[in-house]
């Protein structure tokens, strides 16, 4: 089943294909879409494999033959918790990709080969290190990269993608601040849009807490939100056009949760036509009314959030990707017409 999608959309594009789908060599899980404009169909993919050995894959649409291929696989110790391209929509710094997992890494995408660029470890003195959860690249300032860990901190790496030494940039990173961010572990981070998008972030965790912080003023953090039952809350995504809503969804949870700053610690809507847990959620890129949803329901919801604080009964579209519970789901920013969702080994890009 596809999509239903505006008339005028296929009259100048009639031979593209509504889904394009790719098969990897080994289970799915982080994904993210590539920003730069010379790169348009091109995502990255870590896999999850249940031991050290774990790959991430470059792979890229030709859009004249249809199909997906493999533009460069790497090695990568433990699965991705999460991967992100360099939000460098201008395509003026070098092509860089960050993967989060036992620390923070830098790769600078090539094919057929991706190079090691960085390993930013904030533990220099111990074996131990507490696993990433996650990680946000700002995109006002793609030298800030904030990362969180189950150690309840979230940190703040200063990257310096350095001047030329000969042909190449060396690309090195520093801690410019670490806090202690919940009572327990920190699941993921995002910077927000407001006030200039440069240092304002929010954090959600295993206490059940929704956090705002301003990097100007560590002193004290805002509670937006607490789960009534301190459920953990897994994921937050801030809307991409008006900074002040976010979206949430706690640990076994078929609903997600939307919040605005402005009401804290009470939802503005809850979204919960899903029939089994939610995994994944994202924000349209170009439309501040817009997110989709998805699920081990097998589905990717999309949602219009326009008459909030009215209920929101039903999504807008559905989509039903049969043959797996989907994992991850993302909206391209450069590609607003696209949204890839992850399940099993597969990755599909959907046209809406």
């Amino acid at each position: 089943m596809s999509m239903p999608h505006s008339s005028s959309s296929t009259s100048s594009s009639t031979k593209r294909k509504e889904i394009y789908k790719y098969q990897a060599p080994w289970p799915l899980y982080s994904m993210n879409w590539s920003v730069r404009p010379d790169k348009r169909f091109r995502l990255a993919l870590g896999s999850f494999v249940e031991e050290y050995n774990n790959k991430v894959q470059i792979i890229s649409l030709d859009e004249e033959t249809s199909e997906f291929s493999a533009k460069s696989t790497f090695d990568h110790p433990y699965p991705t918790t999460k991967i992100m391209w360099i939000p460098d929509s201008k395509g003026v710094y070098p092509d860089l990709l960050a993967t989060s997992g036992d620390y923070l890494r830098i790769w600078r995408a090539g094919e057929p080969y991706t190079l090691f660029e960085c390993v930013l470890n904030n533990n220099k003195n111990s074996d131990f290190c507490a696993p990433l959860t996650s990680f946000d690249w700002n995109e006002v300032d793609p030298n800030l990269i904030g990362t969180s860990s189950i150690d309840t901190t979230c940190t703040i790496w200063g990257l310096e993608t350095g001047q030329m030494l000969g042909r190449v940039n060396e690309v090195t990173g520093h801690v410019k601040t670490q806090l202690i961010a919940h009572d327990k572990e920190v699941y993921d981070i995002a910077f927000s849009r407001a006030g200039g998008g440069r240092d304002m972030f929010a954090s959600v965790g295993a206490d059940g807490s929704v956090r705002m912080f301003d990097l100007r003023h560590l002193e004290h953090s805002t509670i937006i939100y607490e789960d009534p039952q301190h459920t953990p809350l897994l994921r937050l995504a801030w809307n991409k056009q008006d900074p002040n809503y976010l979206a949430t969804i706690a640990m076994d949870a078929c609903e997600v949760i939307i919040l605005d700053v402005r009401v804290p610690c009470t939802p503005v809507a809850r979204l919960n036509n899903h029939r089994a847990c939610v995994n994944g959620i994202a924000w349209a890129p170009h439309s501040s009314c817009h997110i989709c949803t998805a699920g081990d329901d097998h589905q990717a919801l999309i949602w219009d959030i326009q008459q909030m604080p009215r209920a929101i009964e039903d999504p807008i579209l559905a989509y039903t990707a049969a043959e797996g519970e989907v994992n991850q789901i993302q909206w391209g920013a450069t590609q607003p017409d696209w949204i890839a969702i992850c399940y099993n080994r597969h990755t599909e890009i959907l046209r809406v």
